[in-house]
């Protein structure tokens, strides 16, 4: 049985491909720490080396992790020896955005020591930063919607809220999964007052689209996988918004 091999340097070989010395060694001190003793500093550190850290490719480069989602998997750079070096900021546009995978930090361990889901690659991508605390988006409500007399203002999400990579795979998911044709639009509310305002992502998905409520929920679920985890997002028949939808 042959093994398919995802990553190929050659692709992109002008690129660097090692990553900043210090921030690997950060990186690999930090993983020795056990884990009920990784607190908010912990995180903070491990977030901010991990963009430029030298992994190695782990021996299976694609999982389907438990969650149903395709995960790349990385594992601590070997000391002396020679390994396939992946960094993560480097190969972050022409590689993993593009693939449309999560990322997975030593898997072979009894427990995992981090997974990023592709949203929050997204959103490095986006904002240099793998998960964002103040937006403009919506906070979570559990039946998010737009009410009959609410004033809204309606546009389409540019390249910094939705790029192409993106697109192209959050597309191809919500066709894969019955949606023939998915639109989207950017929704701002409270526009008036710049204090309140807000936005949201809003999909032409519905529950009639679906054999049940829970095959509706599920599809409107997995949609956060893709998308940075502070964004908001809803889903309402493309006919209440005139001239709001265009193709994903």
């Amino acid at each position: 049985m042959s093994t398919i091999h995802l990553f190929n340097d050659s692709e992109d070989s002008n690129e660097n491909l090692l990553g900043n010395l210090s921030k690997t060694i950060n990186i690999n001190s930090l993983l020795e720490v056990p884990f009920q003793e990784r607190d908010e500093k912990w995180v903070a550190d491990f977030l901010a080396n991990i963009d430029e850290a030298t992994f190695q490719l782990a021996p299976s480069e694609l999982i389907i992790g438990p969650d149903g989602y395709p995960y790349f998997q990385l594992e601590n750079a070997p000391k002396d020896q020679n390994f396939q070096a992946f960094v993560i900021k480097h190969k972050l546009k022409s590689f993993l955005l593009k693939k449309g995978m999560g990322l997975a930090i030593n898997t072979h361990q009894e427990q995992p020591d981090w997974i990023f889901s592709y949203g929050d690659l997204v959103n490095y991508f986006l904002n240099e930063e793998f998960y964002t605390d103040e937006s403009i988006f919506s906070q979570k409500t559990e039946k998010p919607h737009i009410d009959k007399d609410e004033k809204i203002l309606v546009g389409q999400p540019s390249d910094t809220i939705l790029p192409q990579d993106l697109r192209h795979n959050l597309r191809e998911y919500l066709v894969n999964m019955g949606i023939k044709d998915p639109k989207v639009m950017l929704i701002a509310r409270n526009y008036e007052d710049e204090n309140l305002v807000s936005q949201d992502l809003v999909f032409n998905i519905t529950p009639d689209m679906f054999q049940t409520e829970q095959d509706f929920k599920q599809i409107m679920s997995s949609i956060s996988w893709f998308l940075p985890r502070h964004y908001s997002y809803m889903g309402i028949d493309e006919h209440t918004v005139e001239n709001g939808f265009m193709p994903l």
